[in-house]
């Protein structure tokens, strides 16, 4: 859109590069081009504003199939003026002189334009196609036809347009048909999906057994590994008891020889004491014989000493000295009381007793010592 500025009694219009600006005065072309910029009165000014950059018209419209199946076309027609002045004159590209706005609207008009053949096109190819084909090739078919059936179209060159390119966007059914399209792509799709599972699984499963069966190999040789170790380990055992009771022997057989070399010399030290014991007391006998011989002679002299000595005493000495003996063999008296009587008696027979004993053991006192040795 043009840039127009107000000034008391007349305007000021500035255009952009991609804009093509006629001016006529009183009937007159007075400026005619783009990027222009120039003063003008707004009463005697008739301006004109074609865009000649190129331009893309969006199409949307709905086609029947040769299977009578509604489908929906989206296309894109590029275009762009290439005469401004045939489609100022044939077009209204008019413009308010106080504002810059198009008075009219050329842009629906061009859409209306192309919009009609390109669509005539598009449901004269789809009406001979059926709905799988049109899926498949209907949009390289439907660009082609109305990319031609535009170039053919005697209007657009009348009215300064040139159609730069045609592009078909999509191609679709309606909603319901085209889920019913998409089951069997899903369901294929899911059976190969469910086919690479099961084929992960079985992959996964024959993977599984493989370690499986290397860890039942690794198991199978961890005991037979176990297994010669526990043989290694016997093996050593016995080697290690044989080697023992061989030590064990060979000790014993040391103790043995060691047990006997002490037995012999403790029999032959024991020998030894005996014989030197038996010789004492050979000795020690022969002594104790001999003293023996000499003490029994000793105590027969003395005893038949006192034997005749006792075959000289008279019989009151021998009762004297039975009644010594016998109080020496009495037990201890503490007490005793003698009657008068009694003392009487014994005191005379005491003296009488005594005198004779007296005499009678001088006498003995000077024959013979051992009567002195029994007195005692």
């Amino acid at each position: 859109m043009a840039d127009i500025t107000r000034r008391p009694g007349w305007r000021h219009l500035r255009s952009a590069p991609t804009a093509h600006i006629r001016h006529h005065r009183s009937g007159r072309l007075v400026h005619d081009g783009t990027g222009l910029s120039f003063r003008f009165r707004a009463l005697t000014a008739a301006l004109s504003e074609v865009p000649v950059d190129d331009r893309e018209l969006a199409m949307t419209f709905h086609a029947r199939t040769a299977d009578f199946q509604d489908v929906t076309v989206q296309a894109t027609v590029t275009y762009r003026i290439g005469d401004p002045a045939l489609a100022a004159a044939r077009l209204d590209f008019s413009i308010d002189p106080d504002t810059g706005v198009w008075r009219g609207a050329p842009l629906e008009q061009l859409g209306t334009l192309m919009t009609d053949p390109a669509q005539e096109h598009a449901l004269a190819v789809l009406a001979r196609m059926p709905l799988s084909a049109a899926l498949v090739d209907g949009v390289s078919a439907v660009r082609e036809r109305v990319a031609a059936g535009l170039a053919a179209e005697p209007r657009l060159p009348a009215t300064g347009i040139e159609v730069v390119a045609v592009r078909v966007v999509a191609l679709r059914p309606e909603p319901e048909v085209e889920r019913a399209l998409r089951t069997p792509a899903r369901e294929q799709i899911q059976q190969e999906a469910d086919r690479a599972t099961y084929e992960r699984r079985a992959v996964a499963v024959e993977r599984e057994r493989t370690i499986a069966e290397n860890e039942l190999a690794s198991r199978i040789e961890l005991a037979r590994r176990e297994e010669q170790l526990v043989e290694q380990r016997g093996t050593n055992a016995r080697r290690e008891a044989q080697e023992q009771a061989a030590a064990d022997a060979v000790r014993a057989e040391a103790e043995a020889a060691r047990t006997v070399r002490l037995a012999e010399a403790e029999a032959a030290r024991t020998e030894r004491l005996a014989d030197a014991e038996a010789t004492r007391t050979e000795r020690l006998g022969r002594a104790a014989a001999v003293e023996a011989r000499e003490v029994g002679a000793a105590r027969a002299e003395g005893r038949a000493a006192w034997l005749r000595v006792h075959a000289e005493v008279d019989v009151a000495t021998l009762h004297a000295l039975t009644g010594s003996r016998l109080a020496e063999n009495l037990p201890r008296i503490d007490s005793l009381t003698v009657s008068p009587d009694v003392l009487t008696g014994l005191l005379a027979k005491l003296g009488s007793g005594t005198a004779g004993a007296v005499g009678t053991g001088t006498r003995t006192a000077e024959g013979d010592g051992g009567f002195a040795g029994a007195r005692e």
